[in-house]
């Protein structure tokens, strides 16, 4: 009998507000890399029938072009959706304690807010309805 091997499956699919306004920087080398936090709210009604709210909150990470462009659009409390994988990371503090996260690497990124791109709305223009996605 042949062995099974079992395929992985790494794949995060989220949508919910930022919590802080996005944080751009660049590595050594020049690469750009933007983090931030997504709150993720769930509602649901306990064993006595009241509505409670759940809320998570996950982190984020965007890479490259995509961060840079994301970058000029997104701010605290926008609205996006977010497709990527898990992704884990350890260090070591400068007093030497290891720390390690668990956070999203996104590979994709849609605004779920209206879009207001350059010369549009301020001048009577109509503001972009529904979602944009940002490309690579």
């Amino acid at each position: 009998m042949s062995e099974v091997k079992l395929a992985s499956i790494n794949k995060v699919m989220l949508s919910g507000r930022l919590t802080r306004d996005p944080e751009l920087r660049y590595t050594p080398g020049g690469v750009a890399v933007m983090t931030f936090s997504l709150a993720l709210n769930r509602r649901y009604k306990d064993q006595s029938g009241e509505w409670k709210e759940e809320v998570s909150f996950v982190n984020v990470v965007v890479w490259q072009k995509q961060a840079e462009l994301a970058s000029e659009y997104l701010k605290k409390g926008s609205a996006v959706y977010v497709e990527g994988r898990l992704q884990s990371r350890s260090w070591e503090t400068s007093e030497g304690s290891k720390r390690s996260t668990l956070e999203v690497r996104a590979e994709r990124l849609q605004f779920l807010d209206k879009v207001r791109r350059e010369g549009e709305g301020a001048e009577g223009k109509p503001e972009e309805e529904g979602a944009e996605e940002v490309p690579f």
